[in-house]
């Protein structure tokens, strides 16, 4: 049983420092880059390229709406032309980075507002498909199991590596736990830890009216900017290697492709 851990780094930019991204690596075996719009900029999106090189750690584009302020999580107006030029712009600017460091991109991964709107959305989502198959149909798609941006990225032809997300709380829909609410973002390495096991084993979470919702995933997330997520992380991936489960990059060949 095996499983991919990734998280979202390169949200520095200018002089403004997010999270601890060369612990971060240590732990992971995906990383999701953002791409300038909800954070990052050339210098970090290279400097996070090349640390995930060094790290073995495979590279993903986390394209997100222009919003800097708002980092990217506040819900915006914007039609399905914007959402595909915004990330055929984003990705395209990562994969040029990655190529002037020798490397490919492995997949793209929507950041916070986009990725919740395209989950529920399907004009946005196949906007999100669209985008990347004009920029590498070899791209894999980091999507919410059974959600419209899943549909979307396989009705493309894209292959599809089903996320969950060990940090945080879902509704029993499946949808993630709005970041307004108390306890949608989970700290305890205890509790963090046992939904991450029983995604990865058994195909479950727990939803916040205590049903279990089904879950299969291929790769689980860990929040870059959680206050102490390098050592959460750290935490996580103990937890899921002492359960017998490898953590180990995504094999593309094993994500869905219809």
């Amino acid at each position: 049983m095996r499983i991919d851990l990734n998280s979202d780094l390169g949200e520095s930019f200018g002089r403004w420092t997010l999270g601890n991204d060369a612990e971060l690596m240590r732990s992971i075996t995906s990383a999701n880059v953002a791409c300038g719009y909800h954070a990052g900029d050339p210098l970090v999106m290279r400097e996070t390229v090349r640390m995930a090189r060094d790290n073995g750690v495979a590279v993903g584009a986390h394209p997100g709406l222009p919003d800097l302020a708002g980092f990217g999580r506040r819900n915006m107006a914007v039609t399905a032309a914007e959402v595909e030029n915004l990330v055929v712009y984003q990705v395209g600017a990562l994969a040029a980075i990655a190529a002037a460091e020798h490397l490919k991109l492995q997949h793209v991964k929507a950041h916070g507002a986009l990725y919740n709107m395209a989950v529920k959305d399907r004009a946005l989502a196949d906007a999100i498909a669209a985008a990347v198959l004009a920029v590498d149909r070899e791209l894999v798609v980091f999507a919410l199991p059974g959600t419209e941006l899943a549909r979307a990225a396989e009705d493309a032809g894209l292959r599809v590596a089903r996320e969950g997300f060990a940090d945080r709380a879902y509704e029993a829909d499946g949808s993630l736990t709005p970041r307004s609410r108390p306890g949608s973002v989970i700290q305890s390495a205890d509790e963090v830890i046992g939904r991450a096991v029983r995604m990865a084993r058994d195909g479950v979470v727990r939803a916040t009216n205590g049903s279990d919702i089904p879950m299969r995933v291929d790769t689980l997330c860990m929040h870059g900017d959680t206050p102490g997520s390098h050592e959460l992380t750290r935490q996580l991936r103990a937890g899921l290697e002492a359960e017998g489960i490898r953590v180990q990059p995504l094999d593309r060949s094993a994500a869905a492709r219809p």
